[in-house]
């Protein structure tokens, strides 16, 4: 198989993972939950597009959330995304870190002003951060 198909099925088997996890949480009852993990995605990347304009993130920050941005762009990844879970986990893993630096430069107060997400999203947030949620 060629590159590309390699990719096309890595993102298809995410996507199905991805669908099934809101699936559970619809049939469980859980709609709050569904809602809050369908927008989490969206919500994180506003957050860093917030804190990329905002004036009290250092620049040394600012670097960092921009190559975070241009990583998980790149179709190259440290582990390949076409493998399950763990392809996934190493993305998960370079934005905890991240997301781990930024707020100690400016307090946990300037993701609590940038989050546009749900408060049980934004604790999951300051818990990868290593903050009290």
């Amino acid at each position: 198989m060629a590159t590309w198909q390699w990719l096309l099925l890595g993102l298809g088997v995410a996507l199905v993972v991805y669908a099934a996890a809101l699936a559970a949480l619809l049939v469980a009852g859980r709609r709050g939950d569904a809602h809050a993990l369908a927008k989490f995605i969206p919500d994180c990347l506003q957050l860093f597009r917030a804190l990329l304009r905002d004036p009290r993130v250092p620049r040394g920050r600012k670097v960092l959330l921009a190559a975070l941005l241009a990583y998980l762009a790149m179709p190259i990844d440290l582990v390949p995304d076409f493998i399950p879970v763990a392809g996934q986990l190493d993305d998960a893993i370079v934005v905890a870190l991240v997301l781990r630096s930024v707020p100690r430069a400016g307090g946990p107060q300037l993701l609590h002003e940038h989050w546009r997400g749900t408060d049980r999203s934004l604790d999951v947030v300051l818990r990868l951060a290593g903050m009290p949620a």
